[in-house]
């Protein structure tokens, strides 16, 4: 049989990714319990593949197979150089007899689909210029633990239209949540995006939308989210996209206009305090983003326990 592949939200269905949720809730119960260490992995070795440096990627992905009886293989920029010392390809041919799952943080979101292509495991996508579908999974655990019910909240997201904007955009219009992002003209999220999230939230009765005005879209918000203004890999936009992002800071002002009270702050870190948010926000007690960081360890393990079929 062929493998299932995560390489973007679109490879789960709704009921395959609440799926995904309700069972990184009760391996999170478990974790809060103190049942740390499971023997359902016992053997089964994740090698991962790092093009991008990161904290929680590489954490919550080799603390998650700990946990689970497994173990991981770090894969550094300088171990095998994808797609320069050897194809990505080849790469998943090798690796495909030697381990039974990848995981991969890479820049260009064709070196993952080649990566899948190519492999008979799953692959999973840790990040892509095109998507952060982990990172979502992560997001939608933690609005349910906060609201309950996914269907009819809003989120708002304020900033670059990047590869976290589509992957919320996309699990969001699956899962029923009312998706606006908010950014300068010219930062719009990638109009195939938009279009296929639209198309999901019509068949779920949300909606999605874009627009450059924040403090209209964050009116009645449940979720406001942001991201830096220049991921990594945009390092020479950054002073330039500091004037044009200027007016998208997420201040206290921003999150009162919600309306709400219990509106909650979120964003997938690193963070830069005083540029694309202020302190008083993602460290107030409106802010989720440490609860957010922690479900990263735990929609990954049910991740990994699904693709795998354990």
């Amino acid at each position: 049989m062929a493998p299932r592949h995560y390489t973007s939200v679109l490879d789960l269905s709704r009921e395959e990714t609440l799926h995904i949720l309700k069972q990184a809730a009760k391996l999170k119960a478990k974790w809060n319990s103190k049942q740390k260490i499971s023997k359902r992995l016992r053997g089964v070795t994740l090698a991962t593949i790092y093009e991008k440096p990161s904290l929680r990627t590489r954490v919550t992905f080799e603390a998650g197979m700990t946990q689970l009886g497994g173990h991981s293989i770090y894969l550094g920029p300088n171990d095998i150089q994808i797609g320069k010392r050897e194809p990505a390809a080849d790469i998943a041919r090798n690796l495909s007899r030697w381990v039974e799952i990848i995981m991969t943080r890479s820049f260009a979101h064709t070196t993952v689909t080649e990566l899948a292509e190519n492999s008979s495991i799953p692959v999973i996508n840790g990040l892509s210029d095109l998507e952060h579908p982990c990172q979502a999974l992560a997001d939608f655990l933690t609005i349910q633990e906060r609201f309950g019910e996914l269907r009819g909240l809003k989120l708002v997201y304020i900033g670059d239209g990047n590869n976290v904007a589509h992957s919320l955009m996309l699990m969001g219009a699956l899962l029923g949540v009312n998706v606006v992002v908010a950014t300068p003209e010219g930062y719009e999220p990638q109009s195939a995006i938009i279009e296929r999230a639209q198309e999901l939230a019509a068949q779920s009765g949300a909606t999605v939308s874009v627009t450059w005005e924040a403090q209209a879209a964050v009116q009645d918000a449940d979720v406001i989210y942001t991201d830096v203004w220049a991921s990594m890999g945009q390092e020479s936009e950054a002073e330039a996209r500091k004037s044009v992002f200027a007016s998208y800071q997420v201040t206290p002002e921003l999150m009162a206009l919600s309306g709400k009270p219990a509106t909650i702050f979120m964003h997938c870190l690193p963070a830069h305090r005083g540029e694309e948010v202020a302190a008083e926000v993602i460290d107030g007690p409106q802010s989720a983003v440490i609860d957010e960081a922690e479900n990263r360890l735990h929609v990954q393990k049910a991740l990994i326990l699904w693709l795998l079929g354990k």
